[in-house]
C-alpha cells in the first residue's frame, strides 16, 4: 500500500510538471496574441475605417486560452485522481495534438499549404512564417517540447487512472482496522457480563441474611 501510494505522488508531480510547461507555452501564445491584437487596433484606429477581422490573431488567442483551461484541468485531474476528470482531460488533449499533427503534416507534405489558409489582412501570418523560417531549429525544438509534454500528459494521466484514487486505500485499511478492533468489544462485553453475574449472588446473599436476622429478632 505504501509503495502504491508513493508511485502515485510520483506520477501527480509529474503530470502537474508536464501540465505547468503546456501552460507556459499557452500563457505565451496568449500574450503574443494580445501584442499582436492591439498592434492591429492601433493600426485600424489610425486608418479611421473598418478592417476585416484578423482570423490569425484570434486563433492563437484561442489556442493559447484553450492550452492554458487544459492545464487547470489536467492540476485538477491530477490532484483528484478521479478517472472521469482524468478521462476528459485525456480524450481533450489527444484531440489538440491531432489538430496540431494535422496541421504540421499539412504544411511539411502540402507544398500549396498556403492556400489552406484564408488571407490574412493583418499581415502578422506572413510575419510569422518569417520568423519560423529564420529560426526553424528554435521553433521545432519548441513545437516538440509542448507536443512531448501532451503526449507525457496523456500517458501519465492513464497511468494515474489506473493507478486510481486515493481514498480507496483508505476504505481498504479502515476495512482491515474494523477486525482489530472488535475483539476489543467483545472482551468488554464478556467482562462485563462476568461482573454482573458474579454481584447478582452478592446481592441475593445479603438480602437472605437481613431476612434472617429479622426473623430470628
Amino acid at each position: 500500500m505504501a509503495g502504491r501510494g508513493v508511485a502515485r505522488s510520483c506520477v501527480q508531480t509529474a503530470l502537474k510538471a508536464a501540465n505547468s510547461l503546456v501552460g507556459l507555452a499557452g500563457m505565451a501564445v496568449i500574450l503574443y496574441a494580445l501584442w499582436m491584437l492591439r498592434a492591429w487596433s492601433a493600426q485600424a484606429a489610425h486608418l479611421h475605417q473598418h478592417l476585416p477581422v484578423p482570423w490569425f490573431i484570434y486563433t492563437l488567442l484561442g489556442l493559447g486560452i484553450v492550452m492554458c483551461l487544459l492545464t487547470c484541468s489536467g492540476h485538477i485531474a491530477a490532484e483528484t485522481a478521479n478517472g472521469a476528470c482524468l478521462s476528459c482531460h485525456m480524450i481533450f488533449v489527444f484531440l489538440l495534438v491531432i489538430l496540431e499533427g494535422a496541421t504540421t503534416a499539412d504544411v511539411f507534405l502540402n507544398s500549396n499549404w498556403e492556400e489552406d489558409f484564408p488571407e490574412d489582412p493583418s499581415g502578422n501570418f506572413a510575419e510569422f512564417k518569417e520568423f519560423v523560417r529564420s529560426n526553424f531549429q528554435i521553433c521545432e525544438w519548441v513545437g516538440l517540447s509542448v507536443v512531448g509534454a501532451q503526449a507525457l500528459s496523456i500517458i501519465l494521466a492513464m497511468v494515474l487512472r489506473a493507478l486510481g484514487p486515493e481514498r480507496e486505500i483508505d476504505y481498504d485499511s479502515d476495512d482491515d482496522a474494523v477486525p482489530a478492533r472488535l475483539p476489543l468489544l467483545r472482551n468488554q462485553a464478556q467482562h462485563g457480563s462476568s461482573y454482573v453475574e458474579t454481584n447478582l449472588p452478592r446481592r441475593s446473599d445479603s438480602w437472605t441474611l437481613r431476612i434472617l436476622d429479622k426473623a430470628n429478632k
